[in-house]
C-alpha cells in the first residue's frame, strides 16, 4: 500500500505511524509543508495521513498553502481514500467536511484520560482507563454523518469516522518520546496555568506511565479501519 504524509512542521512528524507504515512494508511518501513541497495527486497513494502543527485551520492568509492542502483531503475523499488525520489534520478534515473549526474555551495539554462516545467497533478499542497525548487549543463540531467515537473531560470531540473511509483523531496516538520532546522543546510557551494544561515535569513524569498503551491501541485501530471489520 502507497502510504502517503502531510508534515506541516519540521518537530511533528509522523511518530510511531512512520515505523508501523515501515513494518508493514508500504511504500512511503511524505509532503514536507514546511519545505514548500507540493501536495500529491489521489493517483499517487492509497492512504493519506495528515499530521499536526500549531496553526489553525483558519489562518489561510497567513499559511498560503491550507488552502490548496484542504483541496488535497477533499480530493482524497472523494477518490475514496483512506484518510486519517491527527490533531490539526482532524480539524482540516473536519473543516473539507463542512463541520465548524474554531478556538475552544480552553487549551488541553498533557495526558489526559479518553473515552468511548459510542458503541461502533472503532470505540471499543480503547482500553480501560486510557491516557491519550493531548496538545490543541482548537476543536470542531462533529462533521454530518460523520460518528463521534471518543470525548474527553475537557473536549466533547477527540476523533470521529466519516463513512468508514475517513478518521479523524484530535489526540496523538502516535506519540513517541523523541516527538514529545521536540513538541516540548517548541511548545513550551504554551504550557499556561489552566484546568487541563499540565506542567513540563508532569507531562514527561506521566510519559513512563501512559506512553506504553499508546502503539498497541494505534496499531488495532489502523488494522480495523483499513480493513473495514466494523460488523
Amino acid at each position: 500500500m502507497r502510504v502517503h504524509f502531510i508534515q506541516h512542521v519540521s518537530f511533528e512528524n509522523p511518530g510511531s505511524l512512520l515505523q508501523w507504515a515501515k513494518n508493514m512494508g508500504h511504500q512511503i511518501h511524505i509532503t514536507r509543508v514546511f519545505n514548500e513541497e507540493p501536495f500529491p495527486e489521489p493517483d499517487q497513494y492509497d492512504m493519506l495521513i495528515v499530521m499536526g502543527g500549531p496553526m489553525g485551520i483558519y489562518q489561510e492568509k497567513k499559511f498560503k498553502w491550507m488552502t490548496a492542502e484542504k483541496t488535497c483531503i477533499e480530493q482524497a475523499i472523494h477518490a475514496a481514500k483512506k484518510v486519517l488525520g491527527i490533531c490539526l489534520g482532524s480539524q482540516l478534515i473536519a473543516s473539507v467536511l463542512g463541520a465548524g473549526v474554531y478556538a475552544h474555551v480552553q487549551q488541553e495539554i498533557g495526558w489526559w484520560p479518553i473515552y468511548s462516545s459510542n458503541p461502533h467497533p472503532l470505540a471499543q478499542l480503547l482500553p480501560q482507563a486510557f491516557h491519550g497525548f493531548h496538545w490543541h487549543g482548537d476543536t470542531f463540531d462533529l462533521p454530518a454523518n460523520a460518528v463521534s467515537l471518543f470525548h474527553s473531560d475537557a473536549c466533547t470531540q477527540q476523533g470521529f469516522i466519516y463513512q468508514n473511509q475517513v478518521l479523524a483523531l484530535q489526540f496523538h496516538p502516535e506519540i513517541e518520546m523523541h516527538l514529545l520532546l521536540q513538541m516540548l522543546q517548541h511548545g513550551k510557551h504554551e504550557l499556561i496555568n489552566a484546568p487541563f494544561v499540565q506542567t513540563e515535569h508532569a507531562i514527561i513524569k506521566q510519559t513512563e506511565k501512559f506512553l506504553p498503551q499508546q502503539y498497541p491501541f494505534l496499531i488495532k485501530l489502523l488494522d480495523m479501519f483499513l480493513k473495514d471489520q466494523f460488523e
